[in-house]
């Protein structure tokens, strides 16, 4: 069973669609037992950090996922997802992020011809040898909208990187914590390969 945690997120409905097209049980909730007792934990996400860091406040949904972290469940955080799992963010200043991984957000630097937000596919140099990209060829495209960027601390827990006016750290994964800056459940066959990877795991 993988548990979409529910907060109101925008994509929320399209993750819980691609899990289901490859056949895997999945719960869309915000409840303490359910999210628990899950097998694997989805942290989706589009939107502002503040906001989003509020809803999950109001929901008294940060405690349960400081706890899904500490038992080890496997738990990946897409899009905005993966930048609350940080410390903070550029986008609201003085709101503190998860800080399940040491790192910050920082807003994309302008430059001439390039479009903020990024929307659109981008590939990846993976890196490091990430469980979430098994099987998969060596620059995959994947799919980007966002205006955020993450710097991970360190930088061994990045498995994947791709090039927006900066190196964006793309994807993360640290002991049962994985995260994408992309959205997988619009990556096309390479998405959902990465989903079943995290869904096999």
């Amino acid at each position: 069973m993988i548990a979409v945690i529910d907060y109101d997120a925008g994509n929320l409905k399209s993750v819980e669609k691609a899990l289901l097209s490859l056949g895997q049980e999945t719960l869309v909730t915000r409840d303490r037992q359910e999210l628990l007792g899950a097998d694997k934990v989805i942290l989706p996400g589009v939107g502002n950090f503040g906001d989003a860091m509020g809803k999950l406040r109001a929901y008294g949904l940060e405690p349960v996922i400081q706890e899904i972290a500490k038992r080890r469940i496997p738990f990946l955080g897409i899009c905005l997802g993966l930048q609350l799992l940080f410390e903070e963010s550029e986008e609201a200043p003085g709101v503190p992020g998860l800080g399940i991984l040491k790192g910050k957000i920082l807003r994309i630097p302008a430059e001439e011809g390039l479009k903020i937000p990024h929307i659109g596919w981008n590939s990846l140099a993976l890196q490091n040898k990430g469980k979430l990209f098994e099987g998969l060829e060596e620059e995959p495209y994947v799919y980007f909208v966002h205006s955020y960027y993450l710097k991970a601390e360190d930088e061994s827990i990045v498995k994947a990187v791709t090039e927006y006016g900066t190196r964006i750290h793309a994807s993360v994964e640290q002991d049962n914590v994985f995260a994408c800056q992309f959205h997988p459940e619009k990556s096309s066959s390479t998405g959902l390969q990465i989903l079943k990877n995290f869904a096999d795991l």
